[in-house]
């Protein structure tokens, strides 16, 4: 609904809750976009260096993969990554290392299909589900455990 008027074409309705999600948007979650990633520090103020990205670690996470989730954009199911996770660990072992030594990401790793889902009530209560690559969220679980290491260390 738009000021009181049901909206009902596919492209109407993508236009209509974009603009109410970028209304929504916070400049401060992308407020290191473009930036180098801040340096882990120890309790001594001594700059650590960045981890090194095991093959261990990495075919951990794509043996346990949940074949039960969806695929990401890419069309690629957690079931072929886990499958693969011998011939994969390696290559994949290199792009995170070189992703954290750069603090950047590949393109399409930050592509996501955005679905609204309505929660009740008002147009405000859509919240935005986003389904984004499986290699991805490796990748994220790795900082994750980088960052969770650090913390417990420091």
């Amino acid at each position: 609904m738009q000021r009181g008027n049901i909206v009902t074409k596919d492209d109407k309705k993508a236009e209509v809750l974009n603009a109410f999600f970028a209304s929504v948007f916070n400049s401060k979650t992308s407020c290191f976009l473009g930036t180098q990633p801040p340096q882990l520090e120890d309790r001594d103020g001594e700059q650590n260096e960045a981890p090194i990205i095991q093959g261990e670690m990495v075919s951990d996470l794509l043996h346990h993969l949940d074949t039960h989730k969806s695929m990401g954009l890419d069309g690629i199911h957690p079931r072929v990554l886990r499958e693969l996770a011998e011939v994969l660990t390696k290559p994949l072992s290199i792009i995170y290392q070189q992703s954290w030594l750069t603090g950047e990401v590949p393109v399409d790793w930050k592509l996501a299909n955005v679905t609204p889902i309505y929660k009740k009530e008002e147009l405000g209560n859509y919240r935005p589900v986003s389904l984004t690559l499986v290699l991805g969220k490796v990748m994220e679980q790795i900082i994750l455990s980088a960052i969770t290491w650090h913390i417990q260390d420091n």
